[in-house]
């Protein structure tokens, strides 16, 4: 099959390479759709996913495609389903599994991280792994479902009111994904710090109450703060930006070596509850649901399209492009 392989840092090329052998309870994936996520750029920059990565390894972990051959054990699969992917495999036995804490698992694996992903033509899955999608659902959708379980498990750690003003910093594609969940629960108000202008139309269209200049938002305050960029300066303006018993969630991600300064006074006289929040413990199914039900646009959000040929240009000029949400094409 033909793949788009990382080499080693910033270094990814188009080869031809044999299919993974499948395991008695794994089913062989014909990839329709993968996504490229912020991860991805970070693995390709040297920086660790949600597990370690070793290159060389096939990144993608936002896949969905059509089941091609399955293994002997496998049950409740078979050629031609449709299916979206879970990529994160847990060991099931260590004491964060045990805990149901599965998501902090300290073997985690994860397809498109430690094993090879959906930039190639076919991607080896578990079958525990995949979830089947209905026909009226595209595989653009589905590739998508797994940054919307991941911000679903986000979501899902705040306390809303009808009284809160909710300050989203980062209008991006995970910004936007937010803003769509926030919506529906009948805020306030809605504000998103967001410095491309191309960018302000959509999340006027999806919600937003009001959009800000990242240089505009340093006198705001708010209930509930998102953070969806994971940079220095955004993570310390979410702590300063909160209200009085105000809940911050930290979700972008950040490099492992990125510090932030925050005063303890803050978190202690404003009595601050701040969370952080990692991957998607079982939200795959109600995501695509959210999507099935047209809770949550995903499809409008696709602002490019690349081939795999195109990858490696796309990846070292990913920021240039004035990407929101990319797909690679299969």
């Amino acid at each position: 099959m033909k793949a788009a392989v990382l080499q080693g840092t910033k270094q990814i090329e188009v080869v031809e390479l044999n299919v993974d052998s499948l395991s008695p309870n794994e089913v062989l994936v014909k990839v329709k759709s993968c996504g490229i996520c912020g991860t991805d750029q970070h693995i390709y920059h040297g920086h660790p996913g949600s597990a370690a990565v070793h290159p060389p390894i096939v990144l993608g972990h936002e896949l969905a495609g059509e089941v091609e051959e399955v293994g002997s054990e496998v049950s409740t699969l078979k050629k031609g389903d449709r299916v979206s992917i879970d990529p994160n495999i847990y060991c099931g036995t260590c004491k964060y599994c045990r805990r149901n804490q599965a998501h902090l698992c300290n073997n985690l694996q994860a397809v498109g991280v430690t094993r090879n992903g959906g930039m190639g033509e076919y991607c080896t899955v578990p079958e525990g792994n995949c979830y089947q999608i209905s026909d009226e659902m595209t595989f653009e959708e589905a590739a998508l479902v797994e940054p919307l379980g991941c911000v679903l498990h986000g979501f899902k750690k705040i306390q809303f009111s009808p009284l809160n003003k909710v300050l989203i910093i980062g209008g991006g594609f995970i910004g936007q994904l937010f803003l769509q969940l926030v919506k529906s629960q009948q805020v306030d108000a809605i504000i998103v710090s967001e410095p491309a202008e191309n960018k302000r139309e959509m999340l006027y269209q999806l919600g937003a109450d009001r959009v800000v200049h990242p240089m505009d938002a340093s006198g705001i305050e708010a209930d509930v703060v998102i953070e969806c960029v994971g940079r220095q300066d955004t993570m310390e303006l979410a702590v300063q930006a909160a209200n009085k018993g105000g809940q911050v969630l930290l979700f972008g991600v950040s490099a492992p070596d990125t510090n932030i300064s925050v005063a303890p006074f803050d978190i202690f006289t404003k009595e601050l509850v701040i969370k952080g929040s990692f991957i998607n413990p079982f939200t795959h199914e109600e995501a695509i649901k959210l999507i099935e039900k047209k809770v949550v646009d995903v499809q409008s959000l696709i602002s490019h399209r690349f081939t795999k040929e195109e990858l490696p240009v796309a990846m070292e000029n990913f920021q240039s492009l004035n990407i929101v949400k990319a797909i690679v094409k299969h």
